[in-house]
């Protein structure tokens, strides 16, 4: 019998859940695991039995680069398959984002993402939230942060990424103010980003201030 890949663990035990099979059907780079289940309603009842599938990706990490200084932010542009499937536009605005190795702590992962995919080299972070972007179907969970650059000119951030697992990112350096044109004209398109600029607008002034 195979073992079961570190990836997909056995669903945790919770007050009223009954977990009647727990399997891995597809063992790829992210797993697939089919759990049936039933579980104790608001009410007090017994629910009916369901069957879902849970796509494990894991840990990962978000970063919106921003340097107080000159007021601009760097976003990151890059193609996207699973958008252009769901109707989107195929070439995505980003933050720059990652998975965490295992044992990784979130801020290094920050770190090494926003460097590797922007070439920028934050001094400081500030953490914008932990959370989860699929909870229907994908136990994702996103350390979502700030970090402090200082940025290029815009036109000269040039493109980045790992070319062994296929990046090609390019960089885009523009005011906040625009940034944030961007997310109310509903051109974003994207959880992460949209969650990081809504927070940067809130505490903008009090960066300026902090990070100067």
């Amino acid at each position: 019998m195979n073992a079961r890949p570190p990836k997909a663990p056995l669903i945790p035990a919770h007050p009223g859940l009954e977990v009647r099979a727990d399997e891995v059907v597809w063992d790829g780079r992210f797993p697939l695991q089919r759990v049936r289940f039933t579980y104790e309603r608001f009410d007090g009842a017994r629910s009916a039995e369901l069957v879902w599938e849970l796509w494990r990706r894991g840990r990962g990490v978000a970063v919106l680069p921003y340097d107080p200084a000159a007021d601009c932010v760097a976003l990151i542009q890059q193609f996207r398959l699973p958008a252009l499937a769901a109707g989107f536009p195929a070439i995505m605005t980003e933050c720059p984002a990652g998975l965490l190795e295992p044992g990784e702590d979130p801020a290094e992962a920050a770190r090494r993402e926003t460097e590797e995919e922007t070439g920028l080299r934050p001094d400081r972070f500030e953490r914008i939230s932990h959370t989860l972007l699929m909870q229907g179907g994908c136990d994702e969970a996103m350390f979502l942060y700030a970090a402090r650059v200082t940025l290029p000119r815009p036109g000269e951030a040039g493109t980045f990424g790992l070319a062994h697992e296929g990046e090609d990112i390019r960089v885009l350096i523009m005011p906040a103010e625009e940034a944030f044109a961007l997310l109310d004209a509903d051109r974003v398109g994207n959880a992460t980003a949209a969650i990081c600029l809504w927070w940067l607008r809130h505490h903008r002034a009090r960066l300026r201030r902090e990070w100067a």
